[in-house]
């Protein structure tokens, strides 16, 4: 059985001298005084006074076209990193255009829910006046360790208790809120929380109950490389927390799940 950590929260290669060249960047990643456009975003940040860490979203601070922008400038630095580590980008057929696609994954993909704005959530009023348990899972997640950038892997159960007047939203934008929640560098006990912030905030239901399940490839990767090695931690909101007859409905049909 799993161990669980339960917490609350070939090919040749081509001659050298014929070797082509890394491509270069597609577009400017400096303004006209020859700032980086990461370094004009970071003073937009500052000058609202707002928080920029790894795991908050900073899209009211990008403007349009700017994120190929910052692919490119990401794809640059991402070059002197390979260089550093003394990978040869240019007669290493594997590895020409590395960059560039690391770039466009931190970006695009891995963490793209830093940089894109909330999916819109079409909420429905709640007509026939839902008020019972509903069970919205297993969401498979992928997000990524701050600490390290190595991949989280997971699942992840909602439970809703909506009252009478609460707002009701369609099943799939539980899944596309987790998923812009979870592609983000951050730890999985933060995660959680702020993605049973978000659904409070959005339906106002009379409890939220989240549970994630998730291998940490920061442990089975590196460090004590332990593949059995598995996080589960849950949040409980409003009546999940009061009631323990709710709070153990809920867990136990995610047994059977």
């Amino acid at each position: 059985m799993p161990k669980k950590i339960i917490t609350k929260a070939a090919g040749t290669i081509a001659p050298e001298a014929k070797a082509p060249r890394a491509k270069a960047p597609k577009a400017k990643v400096t303004d006209e005084a020859g700032v980086p456009l990461s370094v004009v975003i970071r003073r937009r940040i500052q000058a609202q006074k707002a928080r920029f860490h790894a795991n908050d979203n900073i899209a009211q601070f990008i403007q349009p076209g700017e994120l190929d922008r910052l692919v490119d400038e990401v794809a640059e630095k991402m070059q002197a990193v390979l260089e550093s580590l003394v990978i040869d980008t240019q007669s290493d057929h594997n590895t020409q255009g590395t960059s560039r696609r690391v770039a466009k994954m931190y970006v695009q993909e891995v963490f793209k829910g830093r940089f894109v704005e909330q999916p819109t959530l079409t909420k429905f009023p709640n007509v026939s006046r839902l008020n019972e348990l509903m069970i919205i899972g297993p969401i498979t997640v992928r997000s990524a360790c701050s600490h390290h950038f190595c991949p989280i892997m997971g699942r992840v159960w909602i439970g809703v208790l909506p009252s009478k007047e609460s707002a009701l939203i369609g099943l799939s934008k539980y899944s596309r809120l987790t998923e812009w929640v979870m592609c983000r560098p951050q730890i999985q006990e933060e995660a959680v929380v702020e993605l049973a912030d978000m659904l409070e905030k959005k339906i106002k239901p009379i409890g939220v109950a989240i549970v994630m399940d998730a291998d940490h490839f920061c442990m089975q990767w590196r460090g004590v490389k332990d593949p059995d090695s598995k996080m589960v931690n849950s949040v409980m909101r409003g009546a999940f927390l009061k009631d323990s007859n709710l709070r153990r409905e809920f867990l136990s049909l995610l047994e059977k799940r």
